[in-house]
């Protein structure tokens, strides 16, 4: 296994292969996140999104990649009752869709460079594809209340899992229906087909709080692991199936 880590976004990047024989295969990936980042990021005064939320640029102004991710956002918000909102603080930040859709595109970059088995990890989002040595990837899911422990280890293949949470960056996620950090949840990690998937339901359920299982359970093709402000975990009902490891608790 070979795996190059780049630091951008924000985040730690990391590509890795079994099939890699040099780090410079990696080198379309992280120029394409580099992309990315130019256009997106909420804390670059020359990105693109910093330039529109300045008012110095309309949205039909933007580029193409900007108004699509408007029409995403615009979609997401109505398939999940309101709880996927970019303009909740105030300004555009799509930064709750960006990073899932961006590790999607770049999964089917490498995919079209020939690519047959590899792992995307962005800030701990991940997406995979095919096997790593002829077995699924094995994915840790942080354990929201013991830093440096897992609370369990899931088997996938061309999938996407994606975690949003409280750790790291406190109560970041705003419910747009009470307008109030969403702090029902100390964690939830969501598995799905893809990684755009995952990333943006994770953040929908995650405002949605005490709610926010029964909507994944609901969803065909989609499992979830949570863990509640009271240190309770529960899941989705397939999500035992994809479990491998625990490590200190039992799923």
């Amino acid at each position: 296994m070979l795996s190059q880590t780049e630091i951008m976004m924000g985040m730690p990047i990391i590509v890795g292969s079994p099939d890699a024989t040099g780090p410079e295969q990696f080198t379309a990936i992280f120029d394409y996140f580099r992309t990315i980042d130019a256009c997106f990021s909420p804390y670059k005064p020359d990105s693109e999104l910093s330039r529109l939320n300045r008012g110095e640029l309309a949205l039909a102004q933007t580029s193409s990649g900007m108004q699509l991710m408007f029409q995403l956002a615009e979609q997401t918000k109505q398939e999940t009752g309101g709880y996927f909102d970019i303009g909740t603080i105030g300004q555009a930040d799509p930064s709750g869709l960006v990073k899932g859709w961006a590790i999607e595109q770049a999964s089917l970059l490498a995919r079209r460079g020939g690519w047959q088995n590899l792992y995307i990890n962005a800030g701990g989002d991940v997406a995979t594809i095919g096997l790593n040595q002829g077995q699924p990837w094995r994915v840790g899911i942080a354990d929201p209340q013991r830093p440096g422990h897992l609370l369990a280890t899931i088997r996938v293949t061309n999938a996407g899992v994606a975690t949003s949470g409280r750790s790291e960056r406190g109560a970041h996620i705003i419910d747009p229906i009470t307008q109030q950090p969403s702090t029902w949840l100390l964690s939830l990690t969501v598995v799905a087909p893809n990684i755009y998937q995952a990333d943006r339901l994770a953040t929908a359920a995650f405002a949605m709080g005490r709610f926010g299982l029964a909507y994944l359970e609901a969803l065909p093709g989609i499992e979830a692991l949570q863990v509640d402000r009271n240190g309770r975990f529960s899941w989705t009902s397939g999500f035992p199936e994809l479990s491998h490891i625990s490590t200190g608790r039992k799923v």
